[in-house]
């Protein structure tokens, strides 16, 4: 009886899939103008992102210079030498430097920015304006007005430290092994602090006042409201600058390649200005490819935790 039924069976769920395939292929067929409208998006997309990152992988496995007609295949010989490189060891170091120092001051500066512009005082908008300017000023205009503010000679900085008796001689801000990081990290802290401020401030105002009354009857204070209502209530707009600001900061190129160019004594080389000069300086493309990937390796390890930190803290 079984033996029976198992056929007829397996024979109702071939039929059933046929059915399956059969209404799909209908539903593209009737749907099939949408499928026009989005296939040259899909074409640019195939050719410029898949087709670019699957012949970039490939370039990982050959020694691919760009001004020599030899391409010999090396295999992984490319990865193995990136695991002993110093240089970019130094890079992945300087990378996580800036992206430490960078990404929390940002945060803090735009939330203390946004609690202050988000209570009822004079020419709020104007501040708002002000403080969002240097976001949509472009990086290479910011990074060469920071370049002239740091410079040891004339620059501003320098001058008025010296007016002041802060310091006794001039600081070369950019030539210095101690300072150039923190100086493009000053940079790019005041390029992007206004970001912050303004996502803050729609989170701020998506906070129901109903809840800082009630903390007042109870007898909360200003910082009391600010611990336990506001920034439990921020914090998944915390954590989506966070992770926003992670990426960003990871690949960060422009103010480097402007104001430092790596100096002094890779001090300042991260990761994707490691990469530049073995792609456009060295001319190897097969190992400016396989550095590459290791920056994408380490935006998917980033990115999967602090997405999974992202969907526990929105579940709480």
């Amino acid at each position: 009886m079984s033996r029976a039924v198992a056929p007829e069976k397996a024979e109702a769920e071939a039929g059933t899939r046929r059915s399956r395939n059969t209404g799909l292929l209908r539903r593209v067929w009737r749907e099939r103008s949408a499928y026009l409208f989005i296939a040259p998006g899909v074409i640019i997309f195939s050719v410029f992102t898949l087709a670019a990152l699957m012949f970039a992988f490939y370039l990982t496995f050959h020694r691919w210079s760009i001004i020599e007609p030899d391409k010999p295949y090396v295999g992984t010989q490319n990865y193995q030498d990136m695991i002993h490189d110093e240089r970019f060891v130094r890079s992945v170091l300087n990378t996580i430097y800036f992206t430490g120092a960078s990404v929390p001051l940002t945060m803090i500066i735009g939330l203390g920015l946004a609690l202050l512009l988000n209570q009822q005082i004079r020419g709020r908008a104007i501040f708002r304006t002000a403080y969002y300017l240097p976001v949509v000023t472009p990086f290479v205009v910011s990074a060469l007005l920071w370049k002239w503010l740091y410079n040891g000679e004339f620059g501003l900085f320098n001058y008025y430290l010296l007016r002041t008796r802060i310091i006794d001689e001039p600081l070369l801000w950019l030539s210095s092994q101690n300072l150039a990081m923190p100086a493009v990290v000053l940079m790019t802290v005041w390029s992007g602090v206004g970001f912050s401020m303004v996502v803050y401030l729609a989170g701020l105002q998506a906070i129901p006042a109903q809840l800082y009354e009630s903390a007042k009857l109870d007898g909360a204070g200003m910082w009391r409201r600010i611990r336990y209502v506001t920034i439990p209530l921020l914090r998944p707009t915390t954590l989506f600058l966070l992770v926003i600001g992670i990426i960003g900061s990871l690949q960060v190129f422009t103010q480097i390649f402007v104001m430092t160019s790596g100096g002094p004594v890779d001090r300042t080389t991260t990761m994707v200005y490691y990469m530049y000069l073995w792609a456009f300086k060295y001319y190897d493309m097969g190992y400016a490819s396989t550095l590459a990937f290791a920056l994408f390796a380490m935006l998917l390890v980033f990115t999967a935790l602090q997405l999974r930190l992202f969907r526990d803290g929105g579940t709480q």
